[in-house]
């Protein structure tokens, strides 16, 4: 039988045959980017340069440069003089959760620009919670030198959160800086196209970018959490690729946006209905032709029956009155029933036109569809009051009532 003092030698020789565990690789190597030194502390800074001809999907990055950034400010309701492509700083944060507040930390900065030739992502990474001052310093210049931010709901939680960091360092936070939020003029164009307009939805569907193994956004702050705590870099390097496309796809989209604000490229019939909901407040014309072409290019459904009735009450105010009124038609006769086209229709006959026979049949008419259709009490009643008066002025009505 082996002795106590046997079995430890046999360990012994064991342990020294194990080779020795390899060091773990560090995070800058992992995720290609260098240490720099601040003045308020080191920061993992990691740079990637992308020629303006690389397309991002199928959008190329210099649509930036060639957009009508003076249109897409007015459209996207930014308080600006002018915007210069190359002031344009695109800004994207990963943060260690969406509650916001003073315990809320953005530990991943992602910062893009134009530089000559080149489009510039600079990501700034915080290895632990101390290095903010070093974070804070590093992003200071960058927007003390911009004409102008462009985000995606940065206007809901990018902004805030990067102010509250600023405020608690005792530090100036531009808040004059003109700040284009593409979360805006993303829902008025694309809200009758898609289910949701999340920037990973828009990335599928307007920009044709499929994301390879990306990190979900949810997983995150988990990732950076376990991070902190084991300081596995490996994991980190999808965070990485996960924000570096997020910057690239802001400036993107403001390509699209350009492209379909401009020369207007062939684009959906859906498309055309938002890029009127888009113009339609800043530029009517633009708005109403762009209404046009999403019914000539066969929109259908729902959408259309709404650019449908937005056209025509346009064309009411403006007294086109036989355009108007083809429209109220096509508009009533789709399956499921809508009382406005009938309502107006029948307002136009009896007060406009004063042909009160031709107004009896549209209001006759709505009403045996309303009641099929199961529509409510006050529908058929303010039908009901209407086609009272037509047939008095018809002289249908006995005043003194039959007997």
């Amino acid at each position: 039988m082996q002795s106590l003092d046997d079995l430890r030698r046999i360990i012994r020789r064991i342990e020294t045959r194990r080779p020795p565990r390899a060091a773990a690789e560090p995070l800058e190597r992992v995720v290609g980017g260098e240490l720099v030194e601040t003045g308020a502390g080191s920061l993992l800074v990691v740079r990637r340069e992308y020629p303006l001809e690389h397309r991002h999907g199928r959008v190329p990055l210099d649509g930036v440069r060639r957009a009508p950034l003076d249109v897409l400010a007015r459209v996207a309701r930014v308080e600006s003089e002018a915007l210069a492509a190359e002031r344009l700083l695109f800004l994207d944060t990963e943060t260690t959760g969406l509650a916001g507040g003073t315990g809320t930390y953005a530990f991943l900065v992602g910062a893009g620009w134009i530089e000559g030739d080149v489009f510039v992502v600079v990501q700034h990474f915080m290895r632990d919670l101390d290095e903010e001052p070093a974070l804070l310093a590093a992003l200071a210049p960058l927007l003390e030198r911009a004409g102008g931010v462009v985000t995606f709901n940065g206007a809901g939680f990018d902004l805030p959160l990067l102010e509250t960091r600023f405020v608690l360092a005792r530090r100036r936070w531009p808040a004059t800086l003109p700040h284009l939020d593409l979360l805006r003029p993303s829902r008025r164009v694309w809200t009758g196209c898609f289910d949701d307009c999340r920037l990973g939805t828009l990335e599928r569907d307007v920009l044709g970018l499929a994301r390879e193994e990306d990190v979900p956004g949810a997983l995150i702050p988990s990732l950076y959490f376990d991070w902190l705590r084991r300081r596995r870099a490996a994991p980190l390097a999808r965070v990485f690729a996960h924000n570096r496309d997020d910057v690239l796809s802001l400036a993107a989209l403001v390509g699209w946006f350009g492209a379909a604000l401009g020369a207007a490229p062939a684009l959906r019939a859906e498309e055309w209905a938002g890029l009127g909901r888009l113009w339609e407040p800043v530029d009517l014309e633009r708005g109403l032709g762009c209404y046009r072409s999403a019914l000539e290019a066969g929109l259908a459904g729902e959408p259309a029956h709404w650019v449908r009735l937005r056209l025509a009450w346009w064309e009411k105010r403006a007294a086109r009155w036989e355009t108007a009124c083809a429209l109220w038609d096509v508009a009533r006769q789709r399956e499921l029933f809508d009382p406005r086209p009938w309502e107006e229709l029948a307002k136009f006959q009896e007060h406009r036109a004063r042909d009160f026979a031709a107004a009896r049949v549209v209001v006759t008419d709505a009403l045996d569809l309303a009641r099929a259709a199961g529509a409510a009490d006050g529908v058929l009643a303010a039908f009901g009051h209407r086609l009272g008066r037509i047939e008095r002025r018809l002289g249908l009505h006995d005043p003194a009532g039959a007997s």
